[in-house]
């Protein structure tokens, strides 16, 4: 393990916590992220292997995803809910994590959370995948609550639509909470468009929930990202990290791009920030690949400790 990550070995043997659940449904990793002070940690999301799989399965591929993650010198790995949905995938994940000494983060998650008829689904959903990822050591759920289709291009939810919402985000709230786990808002450019129409709206609803804003889909839907950071900077506990240029297109690593890191580094040392912040490479459909993808990651790591001094 690089000794420049949060995570020690020694550390990381010592605070990991073994046992085998009384099913046989894998082992239970016990992170070791106890100081509110602690240095922030910097991980990776698999999305960008998930983009080149059948449904966007990383199951088949997670070996690599592990292995190519801890080259890289990630502090830990945020999963794809999707992964934690087989009856071994705690044994399996678990044993992957050992092997790689990298820590499971938490996982991103998604529903249609402003549909009380998908209410019963989502909870369902949810209940399985924080059980599994807190078995896991996991500590973070990234949620998505679902976009609004309809005929317009930026359709806004209705307040009935927002009440909905909130309703099952605080059944959500409450099940990662008897499990240790901190439910955070990741967006994606429908819950900031329309002056974060979508994000006020659950905000006015709770306002004390916790953030974990994806800084690039930010600036898709028109948002400065340092000027968020310093809005929010108190709820932010998590952030999603990419780059682009200046033409809207994603690049193959970050630092490629001409994202203004430096104004987001600014902003973050200005709110104190000391969650978690997770690479998320994204290509174009038409990307055509220069390197391996765990290259990309590490320059992607890289980069962050230069101009993030994390």
């Amino acid at each position: 393990m690089n000794t420049c990550d949060p995570l020690s070995r020694r550390a990381f043997l010592k605070t990991t916590a073994i046992a085998a659940t009384a099913t046989g449904l894998g082992r239970r990793l016990g992170a070791a992220f106890v100081s509110a002070q602690r240095k922030v940690v910097v991980g990776a999301h698999p999305w960008v292997y998930a983009a080149t799989q059948p449904n966007y399965e990383i199951t088949p591929v997670l070996p690599q995803i592990f292995a190519d993650f801890s080259y890289a010198g990630v502090g830990g790995i945020e999963l794809m809910h999707t992964a934690l949905k087989p009856d071994d995938a705690v044994a399996r994940i678990g044993e992957l994590s050992l092997q790689h000494k990298l820590p499971v983060i938490g996982t991103s998650f998604s529903g249609a959370m402003w549909n009380r008829e998908q209410h019963q689904a989502v909870l369902e959903n949810a209940e399985l995948v924080i059980t599994r990822i807190a078995q896991l050591g996991g500590r973070t759920l990234g949620t998505s609550v679902g976009q609004l289709r309809a005929a317009t291009p930026k359709p806004r939810k209705t307040p009935e639509q927002l009440d909905a919402q909130a309703d099952c985000l605080r059944k959500m709230i409450a099940l990662c909470t008897r499990h240790g786990v901190v439910l955070n808002l990741h967006n994606h450019t429908y819950e900031v468009e329309n002056d974060l129409h979508d994000l006020k709206g659950t905000l006015a609803r709770i306002p004390d929930v916790k953030l974990g804003p994806d800084l690039n889909w930010l600036v898709r839907g028109g948002v400065d990202s340092a000027a968020f950071i310093r809005q929010y900077g108190k709820q932010i506990v998590f952030l999603h990290l990419r780059d682009q240029r200046k033409d809207g297109r994603w690049v193959e690593a970050m630092g490629e791009g001409d994202t203004d890191f430096g104004a987001i580094a600014a902003a973050l040392r200005e709110v104190g920030f000391s969650g978690d912040a997770v690479i998320e490479l994204a290509h174009e459909r038409d990307f055509k690949p220069t390197r391996p993808l765990r290259e990309s990651v590490k320059r992607s790591r890289d980069f962050v400790r230069r101009t993030l001094g994390y």
